[in-house]
């Protein structure tokens, strides 16, 4: 399943209906959670959101038909996956959604929208354009219509079912904040790093909005240039994370990432590890690696990949200022993350190799195992055994 999420141009007419179509996804949502409150209430239980979905249908307000129809009946779906969630302690509490804070989407299912070329077409809403036609190809599941910084847009999810073939490299990765990528093949690659570069300016639009007076025409004004700033940072590190990672994926194999701890890293160094965004760009590397059939490989967090020396294994100290590592054992002389990169790269082809799995420490995890594994693991098993009966014979 995949998520390709397109830009729409409405008209005015269209946008009065989207909006529309987002108040009344909120108004049940809220109506619903309010509802499940009272019963918990009442009667100490959790409310059976199907029963209350049929009452919701025999005395919703006759305004919400004017809206598509998931746009009132999704909402109950929704809640009902938050209760769970909150049950099994993943998230919080399922909170109301104000108008104007909360933001505006709504679901659309298969069979109430069409796509043709730059154009769909939504249940009760009429035809929009779109700033550019699906890329993938296969079964449209459904979608959902969000509006992010005045801007609306749909997230159409595709069950894609295309065949593709793996390349031929093997690639470690050592994420930095000062090199964010480095590779096993000598590349780096520099993060773009957009709040730093922008934050002057962040500073100065949130003052500005800090000194309007509340529920004002101006408040809203610099509410709007505030929330289309972050908007326009968010967008140049999403950029940055998938062209980066779609070219890795696309010429791979085989690719070890290491397995950082996010949450730690930005108690120690705040902000600058969040401008990069690590998590998201292994999350991206991980639905990319099983979409192209290229095995993935998390290293341990605790293999000390910046302090053995890719060459002979010496291990050493190696403090955060040495940026070159030298081996005291072999004279080995090399960029410091270079190094690290090849020894990610070492332990994750020593996980997935097909021979067996000598250097795996139980904590390194294939992450993706691809199809191509299992026939290179019975061709290997095969070999093995044929040398041990030539031995036996000699």
């Amino acid at each position: 399943m995949l998520t390709h999420k397109i830009c729409l141009n409405p008209t005015v007419k269209q946008e009065i209906a989207l909006i529309k179509a987002a108040g009344t996804a909120r108004y049940t949502w809220n109506w619903a959670l309010a509802e499940c409150e009272r019963y918990y209430r009442e009667t100490g239980r959790m409310a059976n959101l199907s029963e209350m979905k049929i009452f919701w249908n025999k005395c919703k307000p006759a305004w919400t038909k004017e809206s598509p129809k998931d746009a009132n009946q999704q909402p109950f779906m929704d809640l009902q996956k938050a209760y769970r969630r909150f049950f099994k302690h993943l998230v919080g509490k399922p909170k109301f959604k104000c108008k104007g804070r909360s933001k505006d989407s709504f679901y659309i299912s298969n069979d109430k929208f069409s796509v043709k070329g730059k154009t769909i077409r939504l249940s009760k809403i009429g035809h929009i354009s779109m700033r550019e036609a699906v890329r993938f190809v296969g079964k449209i599941i459904s979608a959902r219509v969000s509006r992010t910084a005045g801007k609306w847009y749909v997230s159409i999810v595709i069950d894609v079912q295309t065949e593709s073939k793996p390349g031929t490299e093997i690639i470690g990765i050592d994420l930095g904040l000062k090199t964010f990528a480095a590779l096993s093949t000598g590349e780096k690659f520099e993060a773009p790093k957009p709040l730093k570069k922008s934050l002057d300016k962040l500073q100065r639009l949130s003052r500005s909005h800090s000194r309007k007076q509340k529920g004002s025409a101006n408040r809203k004004k610099a509410t709007a240039k505030l929330s289309k700033h972050h908007a326009r940072i968010a967008s140049i590190r999403k950029d940055f994370l998938h062209k980066l990672s779609t070219q890795i994926v696309s010429r791979a194999k085989i690719v070890s990432v290491e397995d950082l701890s996010v949450k730690k890293m930005q108690k120690l160094y705040g902000r600058a590890v969040a401008d990069v965004g690590m998590y998201k760009f292994r999350r991206q590397l991980t639905y990319k690696c099983q979409k192209s059939d290229v095995g993935c490989v998390i290293v341990n967090r605790w293999y000390p990949s910046s302090q053995l020396c890719s060459q002979c294994g010496q291990r050493q100290k190696v403090t955060l200022v040495n940026r070159e590592y030298k081996c005291l054992r072999c004279g080995l002389k090399m960029d410091r993350d270079h190094n690290a990169a090849i020894n990610i790269c070492t332990a994750g082809f020593a996980e997935i190799n097909a021979c067996g799995h000598e250097g795996s420490d139980g904590k390194t995890i294939i992450a993706v195992k691809p199809s191509w594994l299992k026939q290179e693991l019975n061709r290997c098993q095969m070999d093995a055994f044929n040398n041990k009966i030539r031995k036996q014979d000699s």
